[in-house]
């Protein structure tokens, strides 16, 4: 059976990076940093995934992060980011949903089994149609 998996790096990252607090400032997660090598090797022998789709935002600079990803596996798919002022801090954006959602049909044809790595819930729709189409 062929699986594949496509990851929204930006949520998967922030999802596992930031800690969880409750009611008087009661920590319930405590964040931490992903390995991505480990992580795709982890999808590999677990799900057997075939490909590992990445979708993140490029940011001049991190050029190193994405050849360390290409090395480890990951089929880079680049969003264009966009730079704006909050206040004080420069914000930088490149969300990926609309990427993430076209690739996973794209390659619809070419899987069997379809692994959708998120921190939210943005993707339910994308998972109601392919659940309907194949199985997740």
């Amino acid at each position: 059976m062929k699986v594949c998996a496509f990851i929204d790096s930006q949520n998967l990252n922030l999802s596992v990076r930031n800690s969880l607090k409750g009611k008087n400032d009661r920590e319930y997660y405590t964040g931490w940093k992903l390995d991505f090598a480990k992580f795709f090797i982890y999808l590999k022998d677990k799900y057997k995934v075939e490909k590992v789709f990445i979708f993140i935002g490029y940011v001049a600079g991190n050029e190193a992060l994405y050849t360390k990803l290409q090395k480890a596996g990951y089929l880079l798919i680049f969003k264009p980011t966009l730079e704006y002022k909050k206040g004080n801090k420069i914000i930088i954006k490149g969300n990926v949903d609309a990427e993430l959602v076209m690739h996973t049909m794209i390659e619809f044809k070419k899987y069997e089994k379809a692994i959708i790595v998120a921190g939210d819930g943005d993707y339910h729709c994308l998972i109601e149609l392919i659940s309907k189409l194949v199985v997740l």
